[in-house]
């Protein structure tokens, strides 16, 4: 892949990441998106439907994961390096989506803090954003 396609792949893919960020609210089912933007700290949970919240976070949690992967195989062009990352992806959904729904329907106002980041890291591709340096430095010393 030469240098101009490989370029355009990657803002492509993270055009694609932005896209979902600025149109989840129109995506994505989740009550929480307006109760983390609120003082949140001081208000009651708001009311949702479980499944329908679930699945709607597996599903952008799923989303960015596939892209993800292919800003790293863009980036790295290395069979292994997608192999570990949906090891990792996958460990990882499994960690805070049960963390999540223990959140979700055990909530309580000394919790919110936890929850916000547990489910930052489920609707954001924040493990891109370790991963890619993480690999970068990995490749480096080899």
């Amino acid at each position: 892949m030469n240098k101009l396609l490989k370029y355009i792949a990657f803002f492509v893919l993270v055009g694609l990441l932005v896209l979902i960020r600025i149109f989840e609210e129109q995506l994505f089912y989740d009550p929480y998106l307006a109760f983390f933007k609120s003082d949140y700290l001081y208000i009651d949970s708001p009311r949702q439907e479980v499944f329908k919240l679930v699945s709607y976070t597996t599903l952008r949690y799923v989303l960015n994961t596939v892209i993800s992967l292919g800003i790293l195989y863009v980036l790295f062009k290395d069979k292994s390096v997608i192999k570990f990352s949906i090891l990792i992806y996958s460990v990882a959904f499994l960690i805070f989506i049960s963390m999540f729904l223990y959140f979700v329907i055990n909530p309580k106002q000394e919790d919110y803090y936890l929850f916000f980041n547990v489910r930052r890291f489920l609707i954001q591709p924040l493990i891109a954003l370790l991963l890619i340096p993480a690999f970068y430095y990995h490749k480096q010393r080899i």
